[in-house]
């Protein structure tokens, strides 16, 4: 086979951009399909926008753990396209897979028998746990398309391919958008199911946006070119590799979910208001932020592509463009939240007390997100690096006082959830701080994967 060179990547601002773009809009439509739920179940009543909250931070739990293994996946493969060692890509993607199913039937096993547990001694209002573990039974069957998924992803992405990314989650965009109208409110000619109706929405669509997204690495010829489908034996040192890469970014996300899970708790003692406003803010946070976290992982692919090539001594440089861009989206981005924060909130359906008590909260949100848009950055260059156990370090430590503090300000000192959402800002700025420092170090240099 022929050496294939245009998966190498170049150190400018258009092959960022190039890179960045398609995966901001692929992050952005499952978070419109989140915001879409959100719509339908602020219409329904605010207790059905509260417990969104508590189920949609539990699912992300199991979809950040997917993305670990993603993202170590994709750096993996990024780093063989860059050495032009395209005939490992095919054999790697083959044992993410293999892990990916071995993590989503771990992940159904937790959620139909453990969870429930976790959930009716956490959160005190009976109804709230009850509508919240009937959903989350039926939506973690999602799980097995999500990883599936997002394996795909690694491979586009990780070989300067993110461009096809779209396609995948516009039609699982459409498909949730349509069945959510269709199941929670019994329109269409389907039964209407209420609060739950979501959660096979879901599922349907996920399913369809990993058939479509096989559909078009079929029809380009990209499994051919990368022998994906070639050999599905196991392969136990390249098993091995990707779980020795990956461990460590998947109990990074895992912990740093499962912590926000428990801020949720503490916020769901503050009542349903409280909770649902702060669902509204992980909306927010979640659509906005799309831009900040595709300069992440495009920070990841492109810093392990270019140590690939030989060329580390320009990581540094490759960071600081990608960090312009990327403070460049999130300052624009949160000088619009600020000057029109009214409509932003208005599309939740909700009365003007609730928008009015909201105001303040989005506006900490939106400093937040400038932070992070530096800090996540940084944070994804280290795994470009190779070195995930020091990510793993990194979150332990900025978690740590992310803890203490909302402990502190929600439950001890029961102060405002305006507080409580100022943990951001302490989280994203100890993520920052050690992240820059590494890269600073060079102590990187000469990891190899």
């Amino acid at each position: 086979m022929p050496a294939v060179t245009d998966f190498k990547v170049s150190i400018n601002y258009k092959q960022i951009l190039s890179i960045a773009m398609p995966i901001a809009f692929a992050i952005m439509v499952p978070q419109i399909n989140y915001i879409t739920n959100n719509i339908f179940f602020g219409r329904l009543n605010e207790e059905a926008l509260a417990v969104a909250g508590i189920t949609g931070v539990y699912y992300l739990i199991f979809a950040v753990i997917g993305n670990g293994l993603n993202n170590g996946l994709q750096s993996l493969i990024a780093r063989r396209a860059g050495e032009n060692r395209i005939e490992d890509i095919g054999n790697l993607f083959a044992q993410g897979v293999r892990i990916a199913m071995l993590l989503s039937i771990v992940g159904i096993a937790i959620t139909w028998l453990i969870a429930p547990i976790i959930l009716r001694y956490s959160i005190h209002n009976e109804v709230t746990v009850n509508m919240a573990i009937s959903f989350l039974r039926i939506r973690i069957v999602g799980l097995v398309f999500l990883y599936l998924y997002q394996m795909r992803n690694a491979v586009l992405v990780g070989t300067n391919q993110s461009k096809y990314l779209i396609i995948g989650t516009a039609t699982e965009a459409i498909v949730n958008i349509i069945l959510d109208y269709g199941f929670i409110y019994g329109k269409l000619g389907l039964p209407h199911l209420g609060f739950n109706g979501a959660a096979y929405a879901s599922v349907i669509a996920e399913g369809c946006g990993l058939f479509s997204i096989f559909l078009v690495i079929h029809f380009k010829g990209i499994d051919k070119k990368l022998m994906l489908f070639k050999n599905f034996n196991l392969d136990k040192q390249s098993f091995k590799l990707i779980l020795v890469q990956s461990s460590p970014l998947i109990a990074q996300y895992g912990i740093s979910i499962v912590t926000w899970e428990f801020f949720y708790i503490l916020i769901e003692h503050h009542g349903s208001r409280a909770l649902a406003i702060s669902n509204t803010m992980r909306n927010v946070f979640g659509f906005f932020g799309c831009f900040t976290w595709a300069f992440a992982a495009t920070a990841n692919t492109m810093v392990s592509n270019i140590i690939g090539q030989g060329l580390s001594d320009k990581v540094v440089e490759l960071i600081h463009k990608i960090i312009r861009l990327s403070l460049m989206f999130s300052i624009t981005v949160g000088i619009i939240i600020n000057i029109f924060p009214a409509v932003v909130l208005s599309i939740y359906g909700q009365d003007v007390s609730f928008i009015t008590e909201a105001i303040p909260i989005l506006r900490v949100v939106s400093v937040a997100m400038i932070i992070m848009s530096a800090g996540t950055v940084w944070l994804n260059a280290v795994t470009g690096t190779g070195n995930t156990k020091v990510n793993l370090l990194i979150e332990l430590f900025a978690i740590f006082f992310y803890i203490i503090y909302v402990y502190i300000v929600l439950e001890w000192k029961n102060m405002s959830i305006i507080y409580g959402w100022g943990s951001e800002w302490l989280y994203w700025i100890c993520t920052f701080i050690p992240s820059y420092l590494y890269i600073k170090s060079n102590k990187w240099r000469g990891k190899k994967i």
